[in-house]
């Protein structure tokens, strides 16, 4: 048995009708407080530090394949020698 239900509401209409809290007015002011950092160019203010948490998290397995590309690399490299030699 299939049963198919289409409900048509807006966002804001779901969001009430779970309940959820109305984040936006936060979500604005927090842009707005940015904004007006940057464009006043705060001191101290560095874009790099606003997106680190982000980033650092996402490029950190990237360090270990990294790290095990350049460790095969040299093996591959010692390998050659010692065969060259033989």
């Amino acid at each position: 048995m299939n049963l198919k239900i289409d409900i048509d509401m807006s966002p804001e209409e779901l969001r009430r009708l779970l309940s959820l809290p109305d984040v936006e007015p936060i979500q604005r002011e927090m842009l707005d407080k940015l904004r007006k950092r940057i464009i006043e160019g705060v001191e101290g203010y560095d874009p790099i530090k606003l997106l680190q948490p982000y980033v650092t998290g996402s490029l950190a397995p990237w360090d270990l394949v990294q790290k095990v590309i350049s460790v095969t690399g040299k093996s591959k490299e010692t390998t050659k020698e010692s065969d060259a030699e033989k």
